[in-house]
């Protein structure tokens, strides 16, 4: 029964090292935050956080990917932003004390790590590296919300849906000589919830930019933008 239990907690130690706010802890240290780890796995569309939630816990997606969105007055989802293997929400709430003002709900199967707001604490009063790391998360996050601002303030369609793709290509884009591929898979619907567009307007732009060799769908079904597509700098 030991043998399992450290068995356990080193498997979630690994998981842990993978994060970007963890990356300052020694092994010792992710062995021993390990067995407060508790894993949930959420199936597609289910709801994870939900809006104005009073939360008590941060969230690391082990892998999978899930969507903060909220409802507008007339019904129509927004997606304020797309999290994926590696990332974390539910922070912010641990910090102020206020409920959540957005809901998230999983993209597609998600495997998600849940750490309790004293655990959080204690490991950033002790860890000054961590609490550094998650600055700099935080304003990262704050400078892609001021894009997104500046992307819905675009009257033009073709201009918000470019500046959106440049904008998830700094998170998600792995760079090759013929571009960047976004590893990220959206279907067009997502695009217009993440624009304020109907999924029909995104369907005619991005047909237009496949038919001028600007953008191709991968055989994995990414969105590779070739190098002339990639003309505003955000």
């Amino acid at each position: 029964m030991v043998r399992m239990e450290n068995k356990l907690s080193e498997d979630r130690a690994n998981l842990l090292k993978r994060i970007r706010l963890f990356q300052s802890l020694t092994d010792k240290e992710l062995f021993d935050l390990s067995p407060k780890v508790m894993l949930r796995e959420f199936k597609k569309n289910h709801v994870i956080l939900h809006e104005e939630d009073t939360n008590s816990f941060m969230y690391i997606i082990v892998h999978g990917k899930v969507k903060i969105f909220q409802i507008g007055n007339q019904g129509k989802e927004m997606i304020l932003s797309v999290h994926g293997a590696g990332e974390f929400f539910g922070e912010m709430s641990l910090i102020d004390g206020k409920t959540d003002p957005a809901t998230v709900a999983a993209m597609e199967h998600s495997m998600i790590a849940i750490i309790s707001r004293s655990d959080f604490y204690f490991l950033l009063h002790s860890q000054k590296k961590m609490l550094e790391n998650l600055l700099e998360i935080l304003c990262s996050r704050l400078r892609e919300s001021w894009k997104k601002i500046q992307m819905l303030n675009f009257n033009d369609a073709s201009q918000r849906i470019k500046m959106l793709l440049l904008i998830l290509s700094e998170d998600h884009g792995e760079k090759t000589q013929s571009g960047t591929t976004l590893r990220i898979k959206l279907i067009h619907q997502n695009i217009a919830d993440m624009t304020g567009l109907t999924r029909e307007t995104v369907t005619r732009v991005l047909d237009k930019w496949k038919n001028s060799g600007e953008i191709r769908i991968t055989k994995d079904k990414f969105i590779h933008l070739n190098p002339e597509f990639e003309t505003i700098q955000l």
